[in-house]
C-alpha cells in the first residue's frame, strides 16, 4: 500500500478531518462522465446481450461497481441538480420541477472546487435544461468554463456535434499547463431523444431478435424492438466516448490520481421510464475508479446509494469540510469509506435504503400541475405513494401526454389503445394509478405486479411507511409538511411552458413540433381549439 492511499485510510479509521488528508497527499483531480437517460441494465457489465459497452465494463472492473445505486428523481435537470448539490429534490426548491430555475442559494460542488484552487470546467450537458443566474441576473458558471469548441461528424442525426473527448483533451491540457488540480463534467448528450429512426439496424448491425424479451410494461411490435435499439446504439456510442476520454487521462500519465465517475442522469425515455418513480426510472449505472484512493478495484458493492452521495465524495476527496463549503447541508454520505473497503457485496449497513421523488416533469396538466409521489427501495421492494391518483401520470391525454417524452413506442401503445379498446401496454403506461403501489423487484423488476393490496404485506408496507415518512419529514419535505401546491407554484423558466394548458385549451398555444397529432386524444379538446386540425 503506498504512502498516500495508507495515509487516507488511516485518516478514515482515525475519523480524521479531511482537511489533514488534504495536506497530506495530493489532491485528486475529478472527472465525472454522465450520460443521459441511460438505465442500469443496458451494459455488458450488467448482463446485458444487446448494448455493448466494453469501456465501461473494463473501467467497471478496474474500479468500484455499484449494483443499487439510484437517481432520487428521475428527470434531468432535478437529477442534476441533486448530483451537484448532495441534497434530495424536495430539498431543493424549484429546482424540483424539470426545466425551472436554479435557486441562488444553493451552491454545486463544482463552484466550491472552483474557490479552493481547482481549474474546473465542462462540456456538453451539464445542468440542464432550466436557467441559473448570478444575483446580478448573468449567467452562472454552476460546472465552470465551458469547452464545447471541438465539434465532429456524429454517425446519426439523433447523436450530438460536440467532440466531447476532443474538448476534454482542450482542458486537460490548460489544467496541466496551469499546474492546478482540475475538476471537469462531461455530460453526453446520449442516449437522450430523439433518435435516428432505424440507426440501430442499419448503423449498429443489429437485428431485431437481438433485444430478446421485451420489458413486461412493453408489447411485442417491430417499432418498439426498433426503438430500443436506437437507444441502445446511442449508449454505445457514449461507451466510445468514454473510451477516448479514458486513454487521454492514460496517456497524460494522470489517471492514477484522478477519481472518475460514471454515471447516467435517470433511466431510458421510454413510457413507464423515464420521469417515473419505478426501477428502470431510476436505477442507473454507476461506477467509481481512483486508483490513488482505492486499494481493491474489481469490486462490487450492494449498498443502496444514491446520486446525492457524489457531491460529498468529491468534496471529501479534494480535502474541503462540507461545513466550511458554503453548500447548504448534504443529505448524501461521502462514499470514500466505501472506496476504501477491502471487500464488495455490502459494506456499510447503515445504506439499506434510497429515497425516490417526483413532482412537475412537463407542462401540459391544468394550473402547471405535476404528478407528486414519494417512494423508497429497501431490500429489493419498491414502494410508491402517489399523492395525486386523479392525475394522467404520463400528462393529460388531450395535450398528447406531455410528461412522456416522443418516440415510436409510445405511438404504439396510444394506437394499441385505440385499436385494442382496454389495452394493458396503455394501462401500464398512462392510466391513472393507485395511490399506494409495492413492487418485488427480485421477482418483478419491470414492476408491472402491484402487491399494495396484498394483505400479506400490510406489515411490510407500513414498515417502508414509517421509514419513508420519518426521513421525508427529517428532510424538510414541503410536501410532507403540508404545502402540498409548493413545487407546483414555480414557473418554467421556458415561459410557453407557463400556463400551457389553459393556453392550449383556448386554441392560443400549439403543441410542439416534435408531437405527433396522433398522440393527441382528440375528442378531449374543447371546441374551440383548432390545434387538432392536421398540420
Amino acid at each position: 500500500m503506498n504512502r498516500t492511499l495508507r495515509f487516507f485510510v488511516t485518516c478514515l479509521i482515525l475519523g480524521a478531518p479531511c482537511s489533514l488528508w488534504a495536506e497530506a497527499a495530493r489532491r485528486p483531480n475529478i472527472l465525472v462522465v454522465v450520460a443521459d437517460d441511460w438505465s442500469f441494465p443496458h451494459a455488458g457489465i450488467h448482463g446485458s446481450s444487446w448494448v455493448k459497452t466494453p469501456a465501461f465494463d473494463r473501467f467497471a472492473r478496474e474500479g468500484v461497481l455499484f449494483s443499487r445505486a439510484y437517481t432520487p428523481v428521475a428527470k434531468c435537470s432535478p437529477s442534476r441538480a441533486s448530483l451537484l448539490t448532495g441534497r434530495n429534490p424536495w430539498q431543493l426548491d424549484e429546482a424540483f420541477a424539470h426545466r425551472g430555475f436554479f435557486p441562488l442559494h444553493f451552491r454545486t460542488y463544482a463552484e466550491v472546487l472552483s474557490t479552493h484552487g481547482y481549474f474546473v470546467g465542462h462540456t456538453g450537458k451539464g445542468w440542464a435544461p432550466g436557467v441559473a443566474l448570478t444575483a446580478t441576473k448573468s449567467p452562472r458558471r454552476l460546472l465552470g468554463r465551458t469547452f464545447d469548441r471541438k465539434t465532429l461528424t456524429p454517425p446519426t442525426t439523433g447523436i450530438s456535434r460536440n467532440d466531447y473527448a476532443a474538448n476534454f483533451a482542450e482542458f486537460l491540457s490548460e489544467a496541466v499547463a496551469g499546474g492546478s488540480p482540475w475538476c471537469f463534467w462531461l455530460g453526453a448528450i446520449e442516449p437522450h431523444r430523439p433518435y435516428e429512426l432505424g440507426s440501430g439496424v442499419a448503423k449498429g448491425g443489429h437485428t431485431l431478435p437481438e433485444v430478446g424479451r421485451l420489458p413486461a410494461y412493453l408489447p411485442e411490435d417491430a417499432r418498439v424492438r426498433g426503438d430500443l435499439l436506437d437507444y441502445g446504439l446511442e449508449v454505445e456510442y457514449f461507451d466510445l466516448q468514454l473510451q477516448r476520454v479514458l486513454h487521454i487521462l492514460a496517456d497524460q500519465g494522470v489517471e492514477e490520481n484522478t477519481l472518475v465517475v460514471v454515471t447516467s442522469d435517470n433511466g431510458m425515455s421510454f413510457p413507464r421510464c423515464k420521469g417515473e418513480c419505478y426501477d428502470i426510472s431510476n436505477h442507473v449505472p454507476l461506477a467509481i475508479r481512483w486508483p490513488e484512493g482505492t486499494p481493491k478495484g474489481g469490486r462490487i458493492v450492494d449498498d443502496y446509494v444514491s446520486l446525492i452521495d457524489l457531491a460529498p465524495t468529491i468534496l471529501g476527496a479534494a480535502g474541503i469540510e462540507w461545513a466550511s463549503s458554503g453548500m447548504a447541508p448534504a443529505t448524501g454520505r461521502s462514499l470514500l469509506p466505501i472506496l476504501a473497503a477491502p471487500r464488495g457485496g455490502r459494506v456499510e449497513p447503515g445504506r439499506d435504503y434510497v429515497l425516490i421523488g417526483r413532482e412537475r416533469n412537463a407542462p401540459g396538466r391544468p394550473l402547471n400541475q405535476g404528478y407528486p409521489a414519494r417512494a423508497i427501495v429497501r431490500d429489493d421492494w419498491l414502494y410508491i405513494e402517489n399523492a395525486a391518483p386523479d392525475r394522467w401520470p404520463g400528462g393529460n391525454p388531450e395535450t398528447g401526454y406531455l410528461a412522456t417524452d416522443t418516440s415510436p413506442t409510445k405511438s404504439a401503445i396510444i394506437q394499441r389503445r385505440r385499436t385494442h379498446g382496454n389495452d394493458p401496454f396503455w394501462n401500464l403506461a398512462f392510466a391513472k394509478r393507485a395511490s399506494h403501489e409495492l413492487y418485488d423487484l427480485r421477482r418483478d423488476a419491470d414492476c408491472v405486479v402491484n402487491r399494495a393490496t396484498d394483505p400479506d404485506q400490510r406489515v411490510r408496507i407500513e414498515g417502508l411507511q414509517s421509514v419513508l415518512k420519518t426521513a421525508l419529514s427529517e428532510q424538510g419535505d414541503p410536501r410532507q409538511l403540508g404545502r402540498t401546491n409548493y413545487f407546483d407554484s414555480f414557473p418554467f423558466s421556458h415561459p410557453p411552458y407557463n400556463d400551457f394548458y389553459e393556453r392550449w385549451q383556448a386554441g392560443q398555444a400549439k403543441i410542439p413540433e416534435n408531437i405527433p397529432l396522433s398522440d393527441i386524444e382528440p375528442h378531449l379538446l374543447k371546441p374551440s381549439n383548432p390545434q387538432h386540425q392536421p398540420r
